[in-house]
């Protein structure tokens, strides 16, 4: 599959960058700033080996051309960045990574957007685009340890079929992680602010916390 990460220079989108890459997908790293890109391409193959090159730089305009597509900028300037890739972007689907989070003191809150999660503004400006969310609660530093085995469900949010199966194939690309429906971008608000939940519990116990349900049949 072919994978782009639009912002996918920070923590969150380098670890998935490699995660993706190291199971066998081409995935091409975006930014604003090319330079950027290239270096963390370049830092990432060092730990891929034989798959280095499924890993790829380029701008954000490039990543949003891939054959599905994750949205890994910080949350000030998600919904700007994805309206300015709306035309590469048309009849895709995007998986938006991000949640809106504020520092107060020691703990991290949830930012409510004026559509209620950055998911809905997203798919607001993006009419022609099927947003979904996913890899919120997955600790990028768990992603990046390619070595390691994961095990923790992914909560997929997603207004269309089409969006919510290409993003379970995705997540469930990569050995260790479930893909859960949990409803319509109506029910991504919850998904995003639990982001601040799990970061809170990790800044306490001093831990890289992620999600693992019980009491379903995932296959169901």
């Amino acid at each position: 599959m072919n994978v782009g990460i639009i912002g996918g220079t920070g923590p969150a989108g380098r670890a998935l960058a490699l995660r993706l890459a190291s199971v066998g997908h081409n995935v091409v790293i975006g930014s604003r700033d090319r330079a950027r890109s290239s270096t963390a391409a370049n830092e990432l193959r060092r730990s891929l080996d034989e798959r280095s090159n499924f890993l790829h730089s380029g701008s954000n305009n490039e990543a949003a051309l891939s054959e599905i597509v994750v949205l890994a900028t910080p949350w000030e300037g998600a919904v700007a960045t994805a309206t300015d890739l709306s035309e590469p972007l048309r009849e895709k689907v995007l998986v938006s990574m991000v949640s809106a989070l504020a520092r107060v003191g020691d703990e991290f809150q949830a930012v409510i957007s004026s559509r209620g999660s950055i998911a809905a503004s997203l798919q607001s400006v993006l009419p022609e685009t099927f947003v979904t969310t996913g890899f919120q609660h997955v600790p990028a530093r768990d992603l990046a340890g390619i070595n390691k085995p994961l095990d923790a469900h992914v909560m997929i949010c997603s207004d269309s079929e089409r969006g919510f199966l290409e993003t379970k194939a995705l997540v469930t690309s990569i050995e260790g992680l479930h893909a859960v429906f949990c409803g319509s971008l109506a029910s991504a608000n919850a998904v995003e602010a639990l982001t601040a939940v799990l970061l809170n519990i990790n800044v306490r116990y001093k831990a890289h916390v992620s999600m693992r349900l019980t009491g379903f049949d995932e296959n169901g």
